[in-house]
């Protein structure tokens, strides 16, 4: 009998359940926080049985290569704003929450946890019905509107950045919803996989560079769009090429899947006159688990400024360049650059003042200045915060009542 009970216990399945938007920004640090989850189940003798419901796009090959079965609801976004495209989108919210009522229904997990975007709404909903508890993680600086909503059915909510509690609290008018919304919130910083935070076997700087093909003793920059790629950044590196590469520098661009060949042709053109310096501007349509020698190899990085971009440079300790996409929800990529820039990680160059001569001196300014970039770098791993997917992870377990 004690045997028997000993092997139910130590067979014990937990069942949790995802959800949010189909972007690196939401589905990466779901993986984060699967891969402590897998962790603790193994050291608590817990069977992990994992799921996402919500709208993957691109990712769904993704989740399922992480033992993650997939499911799908409709794709609704919402606006905050009058727009006619909400007219579309109220029937489909309404579609995929009669989806997200019989899909939830047959995975019944223990806890579900949302990252909000596109999708997630109807699922939190539905969760909430079968008093599933909740936890939801906010990524940027200004919260988006599904987590806005669901901020007053989850029992716990993570942010990344300070700033975002005024969000929560400022979008409810009774006291004692801001109340208890405000006491709900932890400061936990943004999941990031394992493999990204430096580890004592990684390569050193120079020898990730010349395994990329670069000159060790020049300064790379690294130039990252978003995980899709930026089309506007591609075409202004298109006019500044020339001058960076004639100046001293080397350039490592993720130019995206979709823009790499038409990037490519025209980058050749643009480096016409340079003749074998060409090599020292190189290409990649996407990184994967290669990123991380990039951005080992990397002196300075230029990115958007999402946030998982800002928390992978921070965990890599690196000095960075942010370029914040003009039209992002809610201005929320120039709030994160500039919520980061406080710490002196980072220096922030809107899209409407990113000029090539303004760019370029920039960075002449910065590589003249050794002590400057240490200290920016140093920033950068101050401001970073390695227990975030743990952090998570720990409260999936306690929600469960399995601590």
């Amino acid at each position: 009998m004690i045997e028997n009970c000993k092997l139910i216990i130590e067979n014990f399945m937990l069942r949790i359940l995802f959800t949010g938007g189909g972007t690196g920004g939401h589905i990466y640090p779901i993986l984060a926080v699967v891969e402590q989850l897998k962790k603790k189940a193994q050291e608590k003798k817990i069977e992990l049985d994992l799921y996402y419901l919500g709208a993957p796009e691109n990712y769904g090959k993704l989740l399922t290569a992480n033992n993650i079965k997939v499911s799908k609801v409709a794709s609704a976004k919402l606006r905050r704003y009058f727009d006619l495209r909400n007219i579309i989108a109220v029937p489909k919210l309404v579609f995929s929450l009669f989806q997200a009522l019989w899909k939830v229904f047959f995975i019944m997990p223990d806890v579900l946890l949302s990252k909000g975007g596109t999708g997630a709404l109807p699922v939190v909903w539905v969760c909430k019905f079968y008093r599933i508890p909740i936890i939801i993680h906010e990524s940027d600086s200004v919260a988006g509107l599904t987590n806005l909503i669901s901020s007053k059915y989850a029992q716990k909510i993570g942010i990344s950045f300070a700033l975002a509690q005024e969000s929560f609290v400022n979008y409810f008018k009774k006291p004692l919803l801001k109340q208890q919304v405000a006491e709900k919130i932890a400061l936990i910083g943004n999941p990031i996989r394992n493999f990204l935070f430096v580890q004592e076997d990684d390569l050193n700087q120079e020898a990730a560079k010349k395994i990329s093909g670069f000159d060790a003793q020049k300064p790379l920059l690294l130039v990252m769009g978003g995980s899709s790629g930026s089309v506007r950044v591609n075409d202004f590196f298109l006019g500044v090429a020339n001058d960076l590469i004639s100046g001293g520098f080397q350039v490592l661009h993720q130019t995206g899947l979709k823009n790499f060949q038409e990037f490519n042709k025209e980058l050749n053109v643009s480096l016409d006159n340079l003749g074998t310096q060409k090599t020292s501007y190189k290409t990649v349509p996407y990184f994967e688990e290669n990123i991380k020698d990039a951005y080992i190899a990397a002196d300075m990085i230029i990115s958007r400024a999402g946030s998982g971009s800002i928390f992978e440079i921070a965990a890599m300790g690196k000095p960075s360049l942010l370029i914040p996409l003009a039209d992002s929800a809610s201005d929320h990529q120039k709030q994160n650059a500039y919520e980061y820039a406080k710490t002196g990680a980072t220096i922030v160059i809107e899209e409407l003042n990113l000029k090539e001569s303004i760019l370029v001196n920039q960075l002449e300014t910065l590589f003249k200045n050794s002590e400057k970039l240490k200290q920016m770098g140093q920033a950068a791993k101050n401001f970073s915060k390695p227990g975030a997917a743990g952090a998570l992870a720990e409260e999936i377990f306690m929600l469960s009542g399995n601590k």
